[in-house]
């Protein structure tokens, strides 16, 4: 296995507060990462880091083999395909469904002067077929509902055959059909030994796809428990996590949690 992702005691500040707290982690390219979180823990300051979005205040981060700092950050955020509702929220509304993920190849957000080949037009279709979009391809991204945006999004993310594949909240805002739609896709996705290493950002461990095998739980900034999925998502971790008693359950490798 190659490693894809570095963080050695990285610390985020923000004027005065301390956003990051310490943080390390080894990301191996065969690993599917799920980092779980209170609001304001840090998740999203974390995967902005690992997209080399953002530098840390302190300590070193490596991605993809390449020091922040030491780098055309441009050049690697190419290799690290990204779904974020920051970056949605970048997206024109008015460019068509194939656009949108096929200006990913480029690393922009827009369709401009560049050019595409046939070939670029055939993944950005794949890849949508995929993800169950492929008779939307022509429809403006602004008429999709909440559920078919997310699923571009990821297929978006995907489309420069990224290394690293980095997922913020990518079930946020979904109701139970479209969860499970996108929670399907995404089981396959990490049963596919040819996909990219994943880390995937939620509040829930109900949206815990089948398949990945380590997690991150963090609260205030700070690590409270990581490592294979099975060691470090547990009933006291969740606890200690979310400041409440906590059970978890699992069955058939789904999860669910209530307050004990």
């Amino acid at each position: 296995m190659t490693e894809v992702l570095s963080l050695d005691d990285v610390w985020l500040r923000r004027g005065d507060n301390d956003i990051l707290r310490g943080i390390s982690l080894v990301v191996d390219s065969a690993d599917r990462w799920v980092v779980l979180g209170p609001n304001g823990a840090g998740k999203t300051s974390l995967m902005t880091i690992a997209s080399a979005r953002a530098h840390p205040t302190s300590g070193s981060a490596r991605i993809l083999g390449e020091k922040l700092g030491d780098v055309d950050t441009q050049e690697l955020r190419i290799r690290v395909g990204l779904s974020s509702a920051a970056l949605a929220d970048r997206l024109p509304p008015e460019e068509t469904v194939r656009n949108v993920v096929m200006t990913a190849a480029h690393g922009i957000t827009g369709r401009w002067r560049e050019e595409y080949e046939q070939l670029d037009e055939d993944r950005a279709d794949a890849l949508l077929a995929a993800f169950g979009m492929e008779a939307f391809t022509s429809r403006q991204f602004w008429t999709l509902s909440e559920g078919e945006r997310k699923r571009v999004q990821i297929a978006r993310a995907l489309m420069p055959d990224p290394e690293l594949l980095l997922l913020d909240e990518p079930a946020a805002g979904l109701d139970l059909g479209g969860r499970e739609e996108l929670l399907g896709a995404l089981t396959e996705l990490a049963g596919d030994r040819r996909s990219p290493a994943m880390m995937m950002v939620t509040h829930h461990v109900e949206e815990i796809p089948i398949g990945f095998t380590h997690a991150l739980l963090v609260r205030d900034g700070q690590v409270v428990a990581q490592g294979p999925l099975a060691e470090a998502l547990t009933s006291q971790t969740l606890s200690t996590t979310y400041g409440m008693n906590v059970n978890l359950f699992e069955h058939g490798g789904r999860y669910s949690a209530r307050r004990a």
